[in-house]
């Protein structure tokens, strides 16, 4: 995913909600979270840029991590902050350290079941229909593993067609909306 020229590279997501809670261990340096961490590739248009937070790890005149929290692409921030221990970490990059993410991941979890909570409950025959539409598709997708990927194709249809843009008015009030607009076939040619 990209943001704003940014490659940020989340560490969890989940199907329920998709990217748009995805949760990654963020850095802070004094507290405060830093900018991206550009790559130098040469020259060229683009600079290569991320805040993964392995690519804190002070090498090659990046700045160094002092301590890791959870962070959301929704913009929620988690309150914990975990020291990095920089004496046992050494001069190893941060993506070969052993450094344990238990506590960002279980903030990020316990800020997805506050948005579960917030959420639109889904009615319960709905609820199940993708959990066995999954099981169908990986069962598929073992021994058709190309009518999966037809099947996955048409899903991405229905849902597109079906959820279009959101409607101008939300009251119960507003008159149906059909989306797309249904439009004539194209008329014949003489």
């Amino acid at each position: 995913m990209s943001e704003g020229g940014v490659l940020v590279e989340w560490d969890w997501w989940t199907v329920e909600f998709g990217d748009v809670h995805a949760g990654a261990a963020g850095v802070l340096i004094g507290g405060v979270e830093p900018g991206p961490v550009y790559f130098d590739v040469g020259s060229g248009p683009s600079v290569p840029s991320t805040t993964h937070w392995t690519a804190y790890d002070g090498r090659s005149r990046r700045p160094r991590a002092e301590a890791l929290r959870a962070v959301c692409a929704c913009g929620w921030r988690g309150a914990a902050e975990y020291l990095l221990d920089w004496a046992a970490i050494g001069d190893q990059p941060l993506h070969e350290a052993d450094i344990d993410l238990a506590g960002p991941l279980a903030d990020w979890t316990a800020h997805l079941s506050v948005v579960r909570d917030k959420a639109v409950p889904l009615p319960e025959p709905l609820a199940a229909l993708p959990v066995e539409i999954a099981d169908q598709l990986n069962t598929t997708a073992v021994d058709t593993p190309l009518a999966a990927l037809r099947a996955a194709g048409v899903l991405e249809r229905i849902t597109t067609r079906s959820a279009g843009p959101p409607p101008a008015c939300w009251t119960p009030t507003c008159p149906p909306r059909w989306w797309p607009p249904r439009s004539a076939p194209p008329a014949p040619r003489p």
